[in-house]
C-alpha cells in the first residue's frame, strides 16, 4: 500500500469520525430540548452533560480529518462550558457561582482564541461593535440589577465576560458573530430567570436552543477561520517558493517578474 493510499484512509476514517461525532451531538441535542418540551428531567440531566464534549470531539476530529489541528482554546472552552452545564444543574447557590466561574473561564479560552485569530484586525469595526455591546449590557444590567439581589456583582461581571465574547466573535465574521449574539441572547434569558421576571412561554427550551445553536456556530467558526488562515498561510509560502534558478520568485510595480 502507497503512502498516499494509507494517507487517504487515514484521513477518511477520521472524517467519518468527526461525522459520526457531529451525528451524536445534534441527536444529543434534540434528545435534550425533546426532554425539556416533554418535562422528562433524568432524560434532560442525563443529555445536558454530553452535549459540549460531543461539540469538543467533533471539533478536534474534524480538524484532524482535513490534516490540521483544531484551535487549541476550543476543546478548553467546550469543556469549561461542560463544566458550568453540570454544576448549574445542581442547584444550590454555590454550585449556581461555581459553574458561573466555569463559564467565565470558557468565555476567557473564547476571546483569547478570537483575538489570536485576528478577530481585532479591523480596529474601527472591532470599535462599533464594542460600542453597540457595551450599550447592551449597561441596558441589561442596569434593568437587572434592583432584582437580582445578592447575585448583583457576579452576573454583571460574568456578563462583562460574556459581552466580549460577543464582541471578539464578530470580528471574524457573520458564523461567529451570530455564535456570540445567541450566547448573550441565551444567557440574558438565565438571567431574567435569576431576577424573577414573567417568563416567555418555554423559556428553558429557548435558552437551551440558544445556547447550543451558540456553541456549534463559535466552534465551527473558529474552525473554518483557522482552515481560512492555514490556506492562506499554504498560499503565501507557495508564492515564495524558489523560482525556476533556486531563488525565490519576486514582483515589483510596473516590471516584469524577477528571481
Amino acid at each position: 500500500m502507497s503512502i498516499r493510499t494509507t494517507t487517504r484512509a487515514v484521513l477518511g476514517g477520521r472524517l467519518r469520525s468527526a461525522t459520526g461525532l457531529l451525528t451524536g451531538f445534534a441527536a444529543t441535542s434534540a434528545a435534550h430540548l425533546g426532554a425539556i418540551l416533554s418535562d422528562t428531567p433524568a432524560l434532560r440531566h442525563a443529555t445536558k452533560p454530553a452535549l459540549m464534549p460531543l461539540l469538543a470531539a467533533h471539533s478536534v476530529a474534524d480538524a484532524e480529518a482535513a490534516g490540521r489541528r483544531a484551535p487549541k482554546l476550543l476543546a478548553p472552552a467546550l469543556l469549561l462550558s461542560a463544566g458550568g452545564d453540570v454544576l448549574l444543574q445542581l442547584g444550590d447557590d454555590t454550585a449556581f457561582l461555581a459553574g458561573m466561574g466555569s463559564f467565565a473561564a470558557a468565555h476567557v479560552c473564547y476571546v483569547t482564541m478570537f483575538v489570536g485569530q485576528g478577530a481585532l484586525t479591523e480596529r474601527r469595526r472591532a470599535l462599533l461593535v464594542a460600542a453597540a455591546y457595551a450599550a447592551a449590557w449597561a441596558t441589561m444590567v442596569g434593568r437587572l440589577w434592583p432584582d437580582l439581589g445578592d447575585l448583583q456583582v457576579p452576573v454583571a461581571g460574568y456578563s462583562l465576560l460574556l459581552a466580549s465574547t460577543a464582541v471578539a466573535s464578530a470580528g471574524l465574521g457573520l458564523r461567529t458573530g451570530l455564535g456570540g449574539a445567541l450566547f448573550l441572547l441565551s444567557d440574558t434569558l438565565i438571567a431574567t430567570k435569576l431576577a424573577k421576571w414573567r417568563e416567555l412561554p418555554g423559556h428553558q427550551f429557548w435558552i437551551m436552543a440558544t445556547y447550543i445553536l451558540a456553541q456549534y456556530l463559535l466552534a465551527t467558526g473558529a474552525l473554518r477561520a483557522a482552515a481560512d488562515a492555514a490556506d492562506a498561510e499554504s498560499a503565501e509560502d507557495a508564492a515564495g517558493a524558489p523560482g525556476a534558478w533556486g531563488a525565490p520568485v519576486t514582483r515589483y510595480a510596473g516590471g516584469p517578474a524577477t528571481a
